[in-house]
């Protein structure tokens, strides 16, 4: 198979750099206690690791704004604290960066995270030397999509999207980085599963942190 040329390479973070579930369901619970819900069963809440947490609160929660931005204020009151260290990088990522970077590669990371917690996350785990750029959730300015967290990477480099693609997990880095206009690597190690990335045009598909490096 004809090696990926691009160099510039974008990582989402859960479900990609690292499994970062138990913090995030933890925090969710948490979230539930302080407003009067029940609790749901850890595997129930999966769904809710990776994708932008206001959409979850007021899609599959039914909450409405308001009520979705206390929601938010509960789930970062214990994630800020505790959950975001309920995580692990996973096996061979920091491998295949170092392999990476030997190539010549930029690397950088596009979360739907806030900055300042996907900074914190990369730093605690010593993997923040290995990105150009960290970028992440910025509501306060309008950045509350995949698709404008890519675009916001991109333009801080200067780049050009034909030297771009994005690796994640889940069908909104897929589609982010369709709408930005760069193919995306699926991973099946973290939170979604073949079906998902087939049924939303993932335009490539590997297994392992191994199998990413060696795409290109």
């Amino acid at each position: 198979m004809e090696k990926l040329q691009q160099n510039i390479i974008i990582f989402d973070l859960d479900g990609t750099l690292t499994d970062s579930a138990e913090g995030v369901i933890r925090s969710a619970q948490h979230m539930q206690e302080k407003m009067g819900i029940s609790k749901w069963a850890d595997e129930d809440l999966k769904f809710i690791v990776g994708p932008p947490l206001i959409k979850t609160f007021t899609e599959d929660f039914q909450m409405n704004q308001e009520d979705a931005q206390r929601a938010l204020g509960f789930f970062r009151e214990r994630y800020a604290t505790v959950g975001l260290f309920e995580n692990k990088v996973y096996d061979g990522i920091p491998e295949m960066l170092e392999e990476l970077k030997k190539k010549g590669k930029c690397l950088v990371v596009a979360t739907s995270k806030k900055e300042e917690t996907a900074v914190r996350i990369l730093k605690h785990f010593e993997i923040d030397g290995y990105f150009d750029i960290i970028g992440g959730d910025n509501r306060e300015i309008g950045r509350d999509t995949k698709a404008k967290v890519i675009q916001y990477v991109l333009e801080s480099l200067g780049a050009k999207k034909e030297d771009a693609i994005m690796v994640g997990d889940r069908k909104f880095d897929v589609e982010g980085a369709h709408l930005v206009g760069i193919p995306c690597i699926a991973v099946e190690f973290g939170y979604g599963d073949r079906a998902e990335f087939e049924a939303y045009g993932a335009d490539y598909i590997a297994e392992t942190p191994k199998a990413v490096e060696e795409l290109f």
